[in-house]
């Protein structure tokens, strides 16, 4: 009694002692607690639990995720009710079409020494890879040939595979890489592709330029003008044809390949670093955002060197 009125009225001196008993085991001891805690021959308990006690746990959070998985699932299914795995819900925030160049290799620079295979060598097989899909023999055997100058408006239902229109390699003449299979490489040429406004963002039920074609045309972005002076478009007129518009989604559009236009640069400032932008132009057309590259246009340097 005495030693606990003691402890009563010197508390620290009780938590000092405790400590000190602590301190006082050895890790034999420190070992058979914790082997005592995993496994209590006595209780037969195991961490603390006996196995009746686990059982109900191991229960109560099966149960527990397995109604928060079937919520999750039932939410989700309901969800994806409401949408259509063939049209997006909401396009209004992509409909200003973003355009691309081909070759893409090393970024947005384009550049070579026409004396030294070995640079331009990638550019061409890069465009060969790209254009093989647009070979006059594959249009043929897979898409049909359309009315030019109106868009294809395809009815039915919205899974019925539609029809696409023959984008032939050879619409490209010089630049098709068909006669010259360097694309030009050896008489300081540099051949970029810019691409339909649907091949990347791939805009479903989008009807560039409202019924007329929409055009291209490329100059120097920063710089002398002098240092662009001729440019060739191909197809002749630099358009995409309306034919080829709307894409109808890769579900059922399976065989479409949006239309080009090839620029063949045919006078630029040799060994100098050209800055060039090129636009497409038509109505509902966004080319003059600067904080946005793609949208609308694409900016790129071109380097020829001897």
């Amino acid at each position: 009694e005495n030693k606990h009125e003691e402890k009563v009225q010197d508390p620290d001196r009780g938590e000092d002692e405790t400590k000190a008993e602590m301190g006082s085991k050895t890790w034999a001891d420190l070992a058979g607690e914790m082997k005592m805690f995993l496994w209590n021959p006595e209780e037969r308990t195991c961490l603390g639990r006996t196995a009746k006690s686990w059982g109900l746990i191991l229960l109560f959070y099966f149960i527990f995720y397995t109604c928060l998985a079937g919520m999750f699932a039932f939410c989700m299914y309901v969800m994806l009710l409401t949408l259509s795995p063939y049209t997006p819900t909401y396009r209004d925030r992509v409909f200003p079409p973003g355009v691309m160049i081909r070759p893409y290799l090393n970024g947005f620079t384009i550049a070579f020494n026409v004396s030294q295979p070995s640079t331009w060598q990638p550019y061409v097989d890069s465009m060969h890879h790209f254009l093989a899909a647009y070979d006059d023999k594959v249009q043929e055997e897979k898409n049909i040939e359309c009315v030019s100058g109106q868009y294809f408006i395809q009815g039915g239902n919205e899974s019925e595979e539609k029809k696409a229109c023959q984008f032939k390699r050879s619409l490209l003449q010089n630049c098709s890489g068909i006669e010259d299979p360097t694309f030009g490489s050896r008489a300081w040429r540099s051949i970029l592709y810019k691409h339909g406004c649907l091949l990347f963002l791939q805009i479903i039920g989008y009807r560039p330029g409202a019924g007329v074609p929409v055009s291209v045309d490329c100059k120097v972005q920063k710089g002398n003008e002098s240092d662009l002076r001729s440019v060739d478009f191909y197809p002749g007129n630099g358009t995409f044809d309306l034919m080829y518009y709307p894409y109808y989604g890769k579900m059922t559009h399976v065989n479409y390949t949006s239309p080009l236009v090839a620029m063949h640069f045919t006078d630029v400032k040799k060994n100098y670093l050209v800055h060039i932008q090129c636009s497409l132009n038509g109505k509902g057309i966004i080319n003059n955002i600067n904080s946005d590259r793609f949208l609308g246009r694409i900016i790129f340097t071109l380097s020829i060197g001897k």
